[in-house]
This record gives structure tokens, C-alpha cells and sequence, in this order.
């Protein structure tokens, strides 16, 4: 257990002894013992940590809170908890300050272990299959992509820090409705190319240069061989020769992105293996599906109200949703989009994965209950699925929205992106806003070297103690192991308020891991920076007193180490010199 974790708990148990003391001695009646929080306070003048039992239990004991605290103190013994003593404030808080023993240790802690620091067994172990991007292998990867692939892959990490076994999955469409679309399309434009306009583009198909450019190809290697083929024929032989492509680049890109993902799954093997068919006849056993106009519908709208009702929702709010049936399997006798994605997420739950993470743009929001619930009616635990919606991205430069690529004049692509702006960039800045909030990616600030560029700032910040650590050594200053009593001298404002935040390192971790959010990461290392540099500009490192200034020495190792930490994480690098 970290030492912030430690001290939390020790608290805790020294309240809830102190509150048993209480009330044997008749200064607290007896009553059930109130649920109460121990918390860092927003203000380091109300302590290092601060607890409401006070408040929590007035209503259970039947006086005010401040006789409550008052009672509780009169027993509290600190042995132990790294706090030298504690207040009481306002209307019943109880306010604990901490010791020197617990900078020291933290600080102990951190050089004992850099790289591990920071980890923790919260997750036990559990498997976690987090899938990301997902991108359709029809067309290139755009802005929704790149923001999805830095949260995706970022979030991975973050649950591996906190002890899942996380898995970084890329589900592959290269099945059903959108493959016969991208079929047809450079059918069209292949065909165009000996036929000119005789040959009509399909109103539904896709309009993009990509396909133009791949069916040129397409005639470049086989001429007009497949001009007189069989529709059929000649549209597998393009798809033949263009998906792997367009897959093949998918792939580069997430690599360039420095994204590696440990399985790349495609749909067509759930159809070819009947797992498609065997989802739609469970459900079929189960009573859930039903034949309309030719089409095999899931009652989709009887599953998740039954679920919402479950959950204690009225019959109002179910209505107000405007839940729909769903078509599994259509008039031409092809599963839905649907289906098959029921069978994917089947298939993760029958991996072993027990926890499902799925990172969707916002504009899938509607189809999060149905998955839910679809989830449900097949024995697995829908709530076991969790969904991460992602805004849009507006890319910005010089104030104004960007739509086209300065390179190519054509849309802003995944690829174009990270040619004109460094990746260690766009991984920390698109984790800088969370996945729900709508995102202005600023290409200035992105490819700035200066503290405005939050990833420069902080990196900057590991540069600049590997500068103080050279210049040290070129005057023959070496660091060594201090002691406690040399530990203990650093206590100036700035000291401890830099230690007291490496404290928070693991819980930010666990707390970015529950609420999948790692954005709290980049936030926590972007403070790091900010209170290193006030450190620094207030508290001297070289020269004075020598124990002062190797106790100042292992302070800028320990954030030197979290920095690189965070940073290694995340897949951003950590330069020694800027």
C-alpha cells in the first residue's frame, strides 16, 4: 500500500476506535456508528487531511456536530498514523496534520522503486479488453480516430498500472453492408476508368479519392482483365486487392501513433466460424426475435425496458427513450451490423475478459442500452460492458477551425496529422480533455517548444532537473542516500507541497482507473511540473548546508522519476536535455 493510502487507512481506524471510546465512556450515546470520509482538503490551511465524522453522525447521536468532534478527539491517539496533531474546525471538522515521517517516507518509497511507483494490485488481476479506434477499413482514419487511439491506448495503461490485465483490441469491419458498399464503389470507378461516364457511381457509395486511387491501381496491375468479368467476380477481386491496403495502412498509422495493439480481430471470422448465426438462434430460443416483413427483428425494446425497470426507472422515462426493435438479419438474408456485433462482444466475454471497455464517438450513444441490454438477453452481464463516448474534435490554427490538409487540400486525415504535428504532442493533448467534453485541438500549440504546450512544459521540467543533476556532478556534487534526520529539513511550504502531491501518484492512477478516465494522469503530471518549478524558484538546490542540499537532491530525483514515470506510461518520451 502507498503511503498516502496507508495514512488514509490509519486514520480511519484511529477515528472509528475514538468513536468506540466515545460512546463507551458515555460522552457519545450509544447508536450505530456513522459512515464518514477521510479527504484531502482544498486548502492546506484546513490540514493535510480532514474528516466529516462529526457531520456524518449527528443525526445517529442527536447532538451537534461540534460535541461530537470534541468527543471523538478527547480519545484519538495519532500513534502510528504519521500525523503530529490534529484541530478542530468550522462546524465539527476534524483536521489532521501530518509529520515529517510521512515526507520522508514518501519520499523513501519513491527512489526504492522509480519505475514501479505508482502501481498498485487495485484491479486484482482482471482481465479488461479495451477496444479503440475500430476505424472502418473502407476509408482512411480521421481526427475521431486519433483522439480515440490517445484515450484508448492511454486508458490501457492507466489499468494496468492499477493492476488489470489490460488488452488493447481492434475490432476490424471487413464484413457485411459497408464491404458490398466499398465493393460497389470501386466497381464503379474501375469501371469508369474504360467506360467513362456510362458507368453511374452508386448514390450511396463512397465519394472519397481513396477509391478513385485504389481502383487506378487495381488497373494499373490487372488492365481492363476484369472489365467484362462477372459483377461479382470483379468486385471480390477489388475488394481482394484494396481491403488488405487500406488494413495494411490502419495498422502503419496506429504504429506511428505508437499504438500496438495485441489482437487486430476481424468480423468476417465471426461469420465464418456460424458465431453470427449462433447468437441469432439464442436469442431466436429465448423468445426474443421475431420475422416482419421478410427480416429477423430482436425485441430489443422489451429486453431494455424490462432492464430499466429493473433499475428502478419509471414507465415515463422508458417512453420518453423511444426505444425501437432491431433487425438481425435482413430481407436479403445478410445478419445486420447488429448481429455481429452482439457475437463480437459474446466472443470477448467467452475469451475470458470479465470487464469490457468499448471507446465509441458520441454519435453511438444511442446504441450503448441496446448492447447493454442485447448483453443481457444472451447470459452475459451487460453491466460488465462499459462504453466511453468520445466528442469531436475541432482542429484549430490561428485561432479558426481547419478542415483541410495544407499537404493534400483534402480532408484532415489521422496520417496528416501526425506529419505536421509530433506524436509525443497529440497523445498528451488529446488526454488533456475528457473523452465526454467536445475538443479544440490547437495545431499551433502543438507543435510549440515553449510552456504554453502542455507536453513541452513537462517535459521541460524532467530536462531541467537532468540539467541541475549535470551540473552538479561537473562540480563534483554526487547524490547519495540521506538519512532520516537530513529528510526532515526539508520543510519549506514549497516542500511540502511537492511531496504531498508524489504522495497522490497511486490514488490518481486507482482513481483514473474506476472512473476510466485517464486525463486525470495528464492533469496530475501537468500540476507536478507547475509545483517543481515554484519549488525551484523558491527553495536553493545547490550550495548551503550539504545535508540540505542532497535531501533537496533526492526531492528533484523523486519528481525526475515520476515524471518519467507518467510519461513512459503514456508511450511519451522523456528527454534529458530541451
Amino acid at each position: 500500500m502507498d503511503t498516502y493510502s496507508l495514512v488514509t487507512e490509519r486514520l480511519r481506524s484511529a477515528v472509528e476506535a475514538a468513536l468506540s471510546d466515545a460512546v463507551k465512556s458515555g460522552e457519545l450515546p450509544e447508536a450505530e456508528l456513522p459512515d464518514f470520509i477521510i479527504e484531502t482538503p482544498a486548502d492546506a490551511k484546513n490540514g493535510d487531511f480532514a474528516t466529516n465524522v462529526a457531520m456524518a453522525g449527528a443525526k445517529s447521536f442527536r447532538m451537534p456536530p461540534f460535541k461530537i468532534a470534541q468527543a471523538i478527539t478527547a480519545h484519538i491517539d495519532l500513534n502510528g498514523t504519521m500525523c503530529e496533531r490534529f484541530e478542530t474546525a468550522g462546524p465539527g471538522f476534524i483536521n489532521f496534520f501530518l509529520g515529517k515521517s510521512f515526507y520522508t517516507q514518501v519520499i523513501r518509497d519513491i527512489l526504492s522503486d522509480r519505475d514501479g511507483y505508482g502501481s498498485s494490485d487495485f484491479g486484482g488481476g482482471e482481465r479488461v479488453n479495451v477496444e479503440f479506434v475500430s476505424a472502418n477499413p473502407t476509408g482512411p482514419m480521421h481526427m475521431g480516430n486519433a483522439r480515440g487511439g490517445a484515450l484508448g491506448d492511454c486508458l490501457a495503461a492507466v489499468l494496468s498500472k492499477a493492476g488489470y490485465d489490460a488488452y488493447r483490441e481492434f475490432y476490424v469491419n471487413d464484413a457485411g453492408n459497408q464491404i458490398e458498399k466499398f465493393a460497389c464503389s470501386l466497381e464503379a470507378r474501375y469501371l469508369q476508368i474504360y467506360k467513362g461516364d456510362e458507368i453511374e457511381f452508386p448514390e450511396d457509395g463512397y465519394q472519397g479519392a481513396d477509391i478513385t486511387e485504389l481502383a487506378r491501381e487495381f488497373a494499373d496491375i490487372n488492365g481492363d482483365a476484369f472489365v467484362e468479368r462477372d459483377s461479382a467476380k470483379r468486385k471480390n477481386a477489388l475488394v481482394g486487392y484494396a481491403l488488405p491496403k487500406n488494413i495494411s495502412k490502419m495498422q502503419a498509422d496506429m504504429a506511428a501513433y505508437k499504438i500496438h495493439y495485441d489482437k487486430w480481430f476481424f468480423e468476417s471470422e465471426l461469420h465464418k466460424n456460424g458465431e453470427v448465426k449462433a447468437v441469432i438462434d439464442l436469442l431466436s430460443e429465448k423468445g426474443l426475435t421475431y420475422e416482419q416483413d421478410g427480416a429477423v427483428w430482436y425485441k430489443n425494446k422489451e429486453v431494455v425496458t424490462e432492464k430499466l425497470l429493473r433499475e428502478g426507472k419509471t414507465q415515463k422515462y422508458i417512453d420518453n427513450l423511444e426505444l425501437k426493435d432491431d433487425v438481425l438479419i435482413r430481407q436479403n438474408g445478410n445478419p445486420t451490423y447488429f448481429a455481429a456485433d452482439i457475437a463480437y462482444h459474446k466472443n470477448k466475454f467467452d475469451r475470458g475478459f470479465t470487464t469490457l471497455i468499448d471507446v465509441w464517438g458520441a454519435d453511438h450513444h444511442g446504441h450503448v442500452m441496446r448492447m447493454k441490454g442485447a448483453m443481457d438477453a444472451i447470459g452475459c452481464d451487460g453491466d460488465r460492458l462499459n462504453v466511453v463516448l468520445m466528442q469531436l474534435v475541432n482542429l484549430v490554427r490561428n485561432g479558426e477551425l481547419v478542415r483541410m490538409s495544407k499537404r493534400t487540400g483534402k480532408a484532415i486525415q489521422l496520417r496528416d496529422l501526425l506529419e505536421e504535428v509530433p506524436v509525443d504532442s497529440a497523445r498528451f493533448l488529446f488526454n488533456t480533455r475528457e473523452a465526454n467534453t467536445q475538443m479544440d485541438f490547437d495545431l499551433d500549440l502543438a507543435v510549440a517548444q515553449d510552456n504554453q504546450n502542455p507536453v513541452y512544459y513537462v517535459q521541460y521540467a524532467h530536462a531541467r532537473i537532468c540539467s541541475i543533476f549535470k551540473s552538479l556532478a561537473a562540480d563534483g556534487i554526487e547524490p547519495r542516500e540521506c538519512s532520516d534526520d537530513e529528510l526532515a529539513l526539508l520543510t519549506q511550504p514549497e516542500e511540502r507541497e511537492l511531496i504531498g502531491h508524489l504522495a497522490l501518484y497511486t490514488s490518481e492512477v486507482i482513481s483514473a482507473a474506476k472512473d476510466l478516465d485517464p486525463t486525470k494522469i495528464t492533469r496530475y503530471v501537468t500540476q507536478l511540473a507547475t509545483l517543481f518549478h515554484k519549488f525551484y524558484n523558491a527553495c536553493r538546490v545547490k550550495g548551503g548546508e550539504e545535508g540540505l542540499m542532497q535531501a533537496r537532491m533526492a526531492l528533484c530525483d523523486c519528481v525526475r522519476a515520476v515524471i518519467k514515470n507518467v510519461l513512459t506510461m503514456f508511450n511519451i518520451s522523456c528527454p534529458d536535455s530541451m
